[in-house]
């Protein structure tokens, strides 16, 4: 393996002092300024922002993209982009006692610094990126290849004066070609609220998930895998996690989507979101010296 690993945040120095030789492996301007890093390799191709940590395309090669993006999104400093893997960090939409605090938590809206880039065994490259939210001090790896493989990894520092509490979520958005002809199976035995149901805890489906409406689930106490079945395009999109208790499913149909500035008003046909996630009751609680690793492992199996 071929490797790179220095600290630096200077977009016009990335590509100087992360030279990953025989692949395709790019730092420079994305959507509006912001810094992104450009992934091609035999495996697979992708991006990552680095306002955010946010990976925000990524198909193996041969394959149509998995990610869903919007047209629509912000690409500017200080707001989240809509689409890919916004990481909601450390806390879970809104804040639970001030609410002028910006939703899902800061780690989707500052800069990460990149820290590390190599050549992977199978032809693909792993990243890692890292922020101090105090407290806390975050890494987040990603190895872009025939699966996209994503692990945040929190830290209490040793000298922290008691435990700490956080939410987090790996909001991953994938892209569909009629949400109406999708499924979602692996959470038939899950019990969830349901908060298009003034957050309703309800029992377990016993079927896989279908949509026709405004869809906005937290499922609990579950490590179970989903597999989203595309039957218009023959796809499947498997989504298999560690160190997560929480699956999050999200689409919002025609209203909400009307309402949010940064989603177009049809691109909701196009995708849905299965989140790995720890959140409300199954938050983390880390004593000083203690880390705890969340991993998502997006593959397609068509």
């Amino acid at each position: 393996m071929r490797e790179s690993h220095r600290m630096c945040s200077a977009p016009h120095s990335l590509s100087d002092q992360f030279d990953v030789p025989g692949l395709s492996f790019t730092v420079g301007v994305g959507g509006g300024g912001l810094t992104k890093a450009v992934i091609k390799t035999s495996a697979a191709s992708g991006e990552i922002y680095l306002q955010g940590a946010h990976v925000t395309a990524w198909q193996p090669s041969g394959s149509q993209p998995v990610l869903w993006l919007s047209g629509s999104s912000y690409f500017e400093k200080g707001k989240p982009i809509r689409g890919g893997v916004p990481i909601c960090f450390p806390w879970f939409g809104s804040h639970a006692s001030d609410p002028s605090a910006p939703a899902h938590g800061t780690a989707r809206i500052i800069e990460w610094d990149l820290v590390h880039a190599q050549e992977t065994a199978e032809g693909g490259i792993e990243l890692i990126l890292q922020a101090r939210i105090e407290p806390f001090v975050v890494d987040f790896r990603v190895e872009f290849g025939r699966a996209l493989t994503m692990t945040l990894t929190t830290a209490l520092p040793v000298m922290t004066s008691q435990a700490q509490r956080f939410e987090d979520a790996l909001h991953t958005y994938l892209a569909v070609s009629d949400i109406q002809q999708v499924s979602i199976s692996g959470l038939e035995t899950a019990r969830f609220i349901d908060k298009m149901d003034n957050a309703a805890e309800k029992p377990a489906a016993g079927e896989a998930i279908r949509f026709t409406a405004e869809t906005d689930r937290v499922y609990l106490e579950t490590e179970s895998a989903c597999i989203l079945s595309d039957e218009t395009s023959g796809r499947r999109i498997i989504v298999s996690k560690a160190g997560s208790r929480s699956t999050v499913v999200w689409n919002p149909w025609v209203s909400k989507s009307a309402r949010m500035v940064d989603f177009g008003d049809q691109e909701w046909r196009g995708m849905v979101c299965i989140e790995t996630a720890n959140v409300g009751r199954d938050l983390i609680e880390l004593l000083p010296g203690q880390s705890h690793a969340t991993t998502a492992v997006i593959e397609l199996d068509c």
